[in-house]
């Protein structure tokens, strides 16, 4: 079953949005966005159906719905997951009018339900089925904030459209067939009986530990530098505010106090219902992810911002929540400590290879690849020689050494830093001849030329610096719009001696080819990994998930690192930024990664029951990837893809 969206394609010729600030509109009490005629004095939400208000849709969650998206004609939102699989959809709400007085055009409460089929199975809301709000960065929808269920609360700005990220996770064991629920979205001026008249006493607690928290963030703000001083304020205000927006101060939103939590018939009378539609097919997608996508996180970063000292408790505390946060999105995290030229300290596991926590990490099903340091994470009394002799023993008699591997430099760029490489990697294969090297570059030698012209001196690496490598991960920037240049690399190599071809993005390439940066349009987020499948690699690196500038305190504003463009090297936020909340805030850029590794397993699946010469056939026949510079551009050829795929294996 094909799932359609036929009001919410992206147009072909929509503008990228811009970095810096997306146009609001108008500002001014009473403005109407078209479709209600404006009613003689104030407006009351209990009396006015909520249509009436606030334009709902639904829209793909390729869209870039920014402040300035346009309305378009509500439709159920009809989605096709396998099990093992999320699906994401989003419902933009515009308000018409305004309808308080206080600076914003309205409240409207969300409520939503488990999803359940005619067997009478369901999708347990909070479970399986989450709500998060899109909040912009630098102007930009990126941040998906979680949001309260099984109800919670949305202030409208005028001429601001506001969307809602709607996550359904299939599990691994839920039966197939089609599922039904819909999120009840109802105009209202707050709430009418407010936490804060009856809080428990572990409600004043929570309010306690977050002032408490802004205090001492600015307490000793007398011997700190200027920088920092005004680092602390800037989080201490973030947090003030994140206190005064919540459920529990609602009456002050509307400057008449006046709340009106709707009874059921209202609900039923006024509200606008956006129905689920989910078919669940009978495909599981593995476990373990057929790409290996192997994603960086700074340790420092943690560090500095979390204020964590290295080898403590808490340091590994918090090194164990990033690395369990990020498995869900079939990703083998590693964590990343930079040295002098570019060397590279790199580790999945920050437990040595004797400790219970490795076995943990390196045997769940998730992790498609690891990373073994080549130096131990945390400073002792150990040797690095037997160290790294003793970790490769221990790991060897693994099942799961199989994969494991080797990163330990960053784009060498001269002879002496492919040396150095080269010299690693021989320690390693004398302790273990089937040990896998992984080497990232985009260029050979600068002062070696290994041939005519710097394409030829970059296809020659592999017999350069052959057999210390076995990874070969080259920069998609390298081939340009050239993909066929994809053939000659992988020409080079010697599969039979177990090398392979990985790939990475990082500054480069740049639009309108597939990355990860702010402001791209979201099928370019999702085609990096159709690219990826097109061309025939068999693995995937990206450098940095959480590589923004340094912050002391967990709160602070989130700032890209100078001389990288937006959003390079940061798909996830901490959770302090926006709420008391400890767990990480996914980007918009990191779902739709997802979802590319997602549909790298659908057309492995339609390959291996029709071979790879049909798969490409399929990309070009949908118009969903033909080349770096020629992929959708709208969401519906997805859909067409997926519902081809469906049709197509679920006998």
């Amino acid at each position: 079953m094909m799932r359609k969206f036929l009001s919410a394609a992206i147009p072909q010729d929509m503008n990228v949005p811009p970095v810096e600030g997306v146009a609001g509109g108008g500002t001014a009490y009473g403005w109407n966005d078209g479709g209600f005629a404006l009613p003689k004095g104030s407006i009351d939400p209990a009396e006015v159906s909520t249509s009436d208000l606030v334009h709902v849709w639904c829209i793909p969650s390729t869209a870039n719905v920014g402040h300035s998206e346009m309305p378009r004609l509500l439709e159920p939102a009809n989605l096709l997951a396998a099990r093992n699989e999320r699906e994401s959809v989003q419902i933009a709400l515009r308000p018409k009018v305004s309808w308080l007085s206080s600076g914003i055009a309205g409240i409207v409460q969300v409520q939503s339900n488990d999803l359940f089929s005619a067997a009478g199975d369901r999708l347990v809301l909070g479970q399986s089925v989450t709500l998060r709000r899109v909040v912009p960065i630098l102007g930009v929808p990126d941040a998906l904030v979680p949001m309260e269920l099984p109800q919670s609360q949305i202030s409208l700005h005028p001429g601001e459209t506001t969307a809602i990220w709607v996550s359904i996770d299939v599990p691994s064991e839920q039966p197939p067939g089609q599922y039904e629920g819909e999120i009840i979205i109802t105009a209202s001026k707050g709430e009418k009986e407010f936490p804060c008249q009856g809080w428990d006493r572990e409600e004043r607690h929570q309010l306690y530990t977050e002032l408490k928290r802004c205090l001492d963030i600015v307490e000793p703000v007398d011997i700190k530098p200027l920088d920092e001083v005004v680092q602390r304020l800037k989080s201490a205000g973030t947090s003030l505010r994140g206190i005064l927006s919540s459920l529990s101060f609602a009456e002050f939103l509307t400057d008449d106090g006046i709340g009106d939590v709707m009874e059921e018939d209202a609900i039923s009378n006024l509200s606008v219902r956006v129905k689920i539609n989910l078919t669940i097919w009978d495909f599981t997608l593995p476990a373990t992810p057929s790409l290996p996508a192997v994603f960086g996180i700074s340790d420092t970063v943690i560090e500095d911002r979390f204020g964590v000292q290295h080898g403590t408790q808490e340091w590994y505390h918090a090194l164990d929540q990033h690395f369990k946060w990020l498995l869900q999105y079939k990703i083998s995290p590693y964590f990343c400590r930079w040295g002098n030229s570019m060397r590279v300290l790199t580790y999945t596991c920050p437990w040595p290879a004797d400790h219970p926590k490795s076995d943990e990490y390196f045997s769940d099903p998730r992790l498609a690849a690891y990373a073994v340091p080549y130096a131990p994470p945390v400073s002792g009394n150990v040797i690095a020689d037997d160290y790294l002799r003793k970790e490769i023993e221990i790991l060897k008699t693994k099942s799961h050494w199989k994969k494991a591997y080797f990163y330990l430099w960053d784009e060498p760029l001269n002879s002496e830093q492919y040396g150095s490489l080269c010299n690693l990697a021989r320690e390693i294969h004398a302790y273990a001849d089937d040990a896998r090297v992984l080497t990232t570059y985009y260029c050979g030698p600068n002062d070696l030329p290994l041939a005519p012209n710097a394409f030829e001196a970059f296809l020659k690496v592999p017999k350069y610096i052959r057999p210390h490598t076995q990874i070969y991960c080259t920069s998609e920037w390298v081939l340009g719009n050239r993909e066929d240049l994809a053939k000659d690399i992988i020409a080079e190599l010697e599969p039979e001696k177990g090398e392979e071809w990985w790939t990475y993005v990082c500054m480069g390439p740049s639009d309108p080819h597939p990355n990860w940066h702010l402001g791209m349009r979201g099928t370019q987020h999702r085609a990096v990994m159709w690219r990826v499948w097109k061309e025939g690699g068999t693995g995937f690196l990206y450098w940095g998930a959480n590589c923004y500038e340094k912050a002391t305190v967990p709160s602070a504003e989130i700032r890209f690192r100078r001389g990288l463009p937006p959003g390079d090297g940061v798909l996830y936020y901490p959770g302090e930024v926006f709420s008391s909340s400890h767990e990480p805030v996914a980007s918009v850029r990191l779902e739709r990664i997802l979802s590319g590794l997602q549909d790298i397993e659908y057309l492995k699946l339609y390959s291996s029951r029709f071979g790879r010469e049909e798969g490409l056939a399929l990309l070009e026949r949908t118009g969903i990837y033909l080349g770096p510079e020629r992929y959708t551009l709208e969401h519906t050829p997805i859909d067409a893809m997926r519902g081809e795929i469906f049709n197509s294996c679920r006998a």
